[in-house]
């Protein structure tokens, strides 16, 4: 077991995404998952029924006691739910976790279309969070949402929104192209001074559920054992793939992927 990683996100009790994706991800490339809960959720693979915040000083204490004790080699977030937990989680990494690299899933819809992330929150996170993070990985909506502009349609309009995005703070940002017509799917990972697309070969069918939470855990779980930025999302990448590629089918929606397959 190598690389400790926090987690910090919403429980997802169909068990496909949020903190239930994050620690099989983390657990399955050799990691340690710890976790700090924003949020419990009720949700099938049909929908998002209920969502109930968790008391933003309850997150700040779950990190706190986390980080005090074991620490972290990396961290991750997914669903931050409101401007106080933003803050709070914001405050806290300024004087404990500045030194440790920050994977930033912007969660601002589900898969069945509930709203998770209100305008003001997602203010917070560009004042708050972006600043603060070594990769962000929003899908195109997420992109889309974070810079103003319509939904992305193409390559160009990605490398567009990642340009914008990199000026609003992180240290380089992966752009999901899963939602683009074609067999291919194409991420796009920007920094400052390199630019890498990830390919890979749509997977037919509807179980898709978590692969954002598990891409970007996979990605910290692999900053946190001591990988490169390329390598992290590599690796992660593959990962993705396979489990998508071996979902069990679970569910009458939108199933969850399959979090114990290996990567080399």
């Amino acid at each position: 077991m190598k690389g400790k990683v926090l987690t910090i996100a919403g429980s997802d009790s169909s068990g496909g995404a949020g903190i239930q994706a994050d620690i099989k991800t983390i657990s399955s490339l050799g990691g340690y998952a710890m976790s700090a809960i924003t949020a419990i959720t009720v949700q099938d693979t049909n929908m998002v029924s209920e969502v109930f915040p968790v008391p933003a000083n309850t997150v700040r204490a779950q990190i706190l006691s986390v980080l005090g004790d074991i620490g972290a080699d990396a961290i991750k977030t997914g669903m931050l739910m409101s401007p106080e937990i933003i803050e709070g989680v914001s405050d806290i990494l300024a004087k404990y976790g500045a030194d440790i690299p920050m994977v930033v899933d912007p969660v601002m819809m589900s898969t069945s279309g509930h709203m998770l992330l209100k305008p003001l929150s997602v203010k917070a996170m560009v004042s708050e969070i972006l600043p603060k993070t070594t990769l962000l990985t929003p899908n195109l909506a997420e992109a889309s949402k974070l810079t103003g502009v319509d939904l992305l349609k193409n390559m160009d309009e990605m490398r567009k929104a990642a340009d914008a995005l990199l000026k609003m703070g992180p240290e380089a940002v992966l752009v999901k192209g899963g939602h683009l017509k074609g067999d291919i799917l194409t991420d796009l990972l920007v920094t400052q001074n390199s630019e890498k697309i990830f390919s890979a070969l749509r997977v037919p069918g509807k179980d898709n559920h978590g692969t954002g939470c598990t891409l970007a855990s996979g990605i910290a779980t692999g900053l946190a054992q001591g990988l490169k930025l390329e390598e992290a999302v590599s690796r992660a990448h593959n990962f993705v793939q396979k489990a998508l590629e071996n979902a069990p089918g679970f569910g009458s929606g939108c199933g969850p992927l399959n979090h114990l397959v290996k990567v080399d």
